[in-house]
């Protein structure tokens, strides 16, 4: 998303106003120098950056410390004091209620504040007719855009924290104090209400974005239909639906906040919405992403290679519904993520985000299976030594040891991570004959050298590197692009699990959008892949057995790109998943036979209270018609 760099002088000008003690309170007090706001909707250019202010407190996806970027497929060894490793101080240490990491309820540690957001939003609302020069067609725009925003930042907190108020109008100054002392909603009224919001400002906004130079980024159609289909999709999953671990949730008054009978018609609503929102994607042009730069003298091997990695990077490319491209955010990216790979390249790299070992191994073979499941993959032997053959040739350095791991794996697995005895195509070098080598022993160049700028892991993330970024000397050069927030492929899979949970068994038009992304990647379709290499040829004829073909498959297409958290919690697996121990090699050994050691890096706590962020203990005391989320 495009942000207005220069900072927005109404904000200073209403800072006063907006953080009016009462705001901190309640939620939905609106300022009553109604002087100032007059000014700020005098004509059309103070509305924009009023606009703009709306679309300012948009989470920081793709930022190390986002909510969205830990999980158990990553892991980090440290930070940097300027931009802290919030996300994975929670899975170390947990959270606090007395001044919560990344709350986004009050906007402190990391976070905007989104309730500040949701009154901006209705503050604008208010005031968009009353711009004298601004003509119909783009206040209606204008009105949809806010609309859309407001009901995201609804969404955005219903994730994190549960049940929330909803706050379609902002109250006088002057309101009863009874009317603002707001109770949470319950789920079902909540995501009814974001639904509603989202579905009046469709006919209103454009197919797509015609002045790309300036509006990449703001609200579309298709972006409106992708994040309605995400909302009931969420809805209907286990952690929304039918959660018996929250049937004590209930207010003052009695209200049962979560409901406590599944509802299976919740699915096929959420797959009726995914396949408009695909329809109008199609309509609008957005499709599957391939890698295809004619300029580059390159293998199908490397392009299905760089595919996985270059659906990211390449910015904003055919197959993005919704980036955002602020704050510098892929330069951080690739600060945190990238490894030396010479040693003029250690003044740049920090090498701190970093795979686990578990994502190492949640990637299919080559046959498109996964490693435990693959007649002919040897998974007990998975860790031996072994040395590399032409059979690897540009996927991995020729005559070298590394591990069975390593081997045989899919295009996926080679374009998104960086391994022992990996190679690494662009960052300056754009042959594929020539590509950089990855070697992560200890004191070899990617390996641990000192007491930082190295992985933990012994892996990297090779998924968020542009490219066309370039090592100059001892200068970085970034070639910038947008973090995707939604993308085709995510939509493809989130319609074939709803489609799927909605069936008693599992359909061709399941099939058909699972195998889209598996063609693009070079792995043969559900059907062939598991009828002739899995272990249990019959699995995907079953509506269980096709779930967790799709939660695979989701886990490996949009691994690092912050939807992990977001997937395990509404499945209800993430006090499961993230408390199993994080994983690596040991780092400190040089030769393979030692290097080749799994390690625990860190045994994880978490507990069901650590699903939903607690809300501020202070908040509770000031509105006492708030009630805690369990276990805090």
């Amino acid at each position: 998303m495009r942000i207005m760099k220069k900072k927005i002088w109404i904000i200073n000008c209403l800072l006063a106003t907006f953080l009016l003690n009462s705001c901190d309170k309640y939620l939905d007090i609106v300022p009553d120098n109604v002087a100032t706001l007059d000014y700020a909707f005098k004509d059309r250019i103070r509305a924009e950056q009023y606009l703009f202010t709306c679309y300012s407190y948009m989470p920081r996806h793709g930022l190390p410390q986002s909510p969205s970027m830990f999980d158990d497929y990553t892991w980090s060894n440290s930070g940097v004091e300027w931009l802290p490793q919030l996300g994975f101080q929670l899975l170390r240490d947990g959270n606090r209620v007395t001044s919560p990491i990344l709350n986004y309820w009050n906007g402190e540690n990391g976070a905007t504040n989104l309730w500040q957001a949701i009154r901006d939003c209705n503050i604008f609302l208010n005031k968009i007719d009353e711009v004298r020069d601004l003509d119909e067609y783009e206040k209606k725009r204008w009105a949809a855009e806010v609309n859309f925003l407001k009901a995201y930042y609804h969404f955005f907190l219903m994730q994190m924290y549960g049940p929330i108020p909803v706050v379609d109008e902002n109250l006088p100054i002057d309101a009863n104090p009874s009317d603002v002392a707001v109770y949470r909603e319950p789920i079902d009224k909540v995501v009814d209400y974001i639904v509603q919001t989202i579905d009046k400002t469709i006919d209103d906004l454009p197919l797509k974005i015609d002045l790309e130079v300036s509006e990449l980024g703001r609200i579309t159609k298709p972006i409106a239909l992708s994040m309605k289909a995400k909302v009931l999709l969420t809805a209907a999953s286990p952690l929304f639906n039918g959660n018996k671990d929250y049937s004590t949730f209930v207010d003052n008054k009695g209200t049962q906040l979560f409901n406590q009978t599944a509802e299976e018609g919740k699915w096929q609503k959420a797959a009726q919405a995914c396949k408009a929102a695909i329809d109008i994607c199609h309509e609008a042009g957005i499709k599957l992403y391939e890698f295809n730069n004619q300029s580059l003298n390159i293998s199908e091997t490397t392009r299905k290679v760089l595919t996985a990695g270059r659906v990211v990077t390449d910015k904003w490319n055919q197959e993005r519904i919704w980036g955002i491209g602020h704050y510098g955010n892929s330069r951080i990216l690739e600060e945190y993520t990238l490894p030396a790979l010479h040693g003029d390249h250690a003044s740049f790299v920090r090498s701190v985000t970093v795979p686990t070992l578990k994502a190492v191994e949640e990637f299919y073979t080559k046959n498109g299976v996964p490693i435990e499941e693959d007649v002919n993959y040897d998974y007990e032997g998975r860790y031996e030594l072994v040395t590399t053959g032409i059979d690897h040739d540009l996927l991995l350095q020729q005559n070298v040891q590394t591990i069975n791991l390593h081997l045989n794996r899919e295009y996926r697995f080679y374009g998104s991570l960086a391994v022992d005895a990996g190679l690494w195509f662009g960052l300056g070098r754009l042959n594929e004959k020539q590509q950089w080598p990855v070697n992560c022993r200890f004191g070899q160049q990617s390996g641990r050298v000192g007491i930082e700028r190295y992985s933990i892991s012994s892996y990297y993330i090779k998924k968020l590197a542009n490219i066309e970024s370039v090592f100059n000397v001892k200068t970085y050069i970034e070639k910038r692009w947008d973090f995707p927030i939604l993308r085709l492929a995510d939509l493809y899979l989130m319609y074939a699990e709803a489609l799927n949970e909605s069936l008693q068994t599992p359909n061709q038009e399941v099939y058909k959008y699972v195998n889209a992304i598996r063609e693009r990647a070079g792995i043969p379709s559900v059907e062939e892949a598991w009828a002739t290499h899995s272990k249990f040829p019959d699995k995907y004829l079953s509506k269980v057995g096709m779930r967790d073909i799709i939660r695979r498959e989701r886990n490996i297409e949009l691994m690092f790109e912050g939807h992990r958290l977001w997937d395990a919690r509404r499945w209800k697996i993430a006090v499961q998943e993230f408390g199993e121990p994080v994983q690596g090699w040991n780092i400190e050994e040089k030769e393979p036979a030692d290097f080749y050691m799994v390690r625990t890096i860190n045994n994880l706590r978490y507990n069901l209270k650590d699903v939903f962020w607690p809300i501020k203990q202070s908040e509770l005391s000031i509105n006492r018609n708030l009630i805690q989320n369990i276990g805090w």
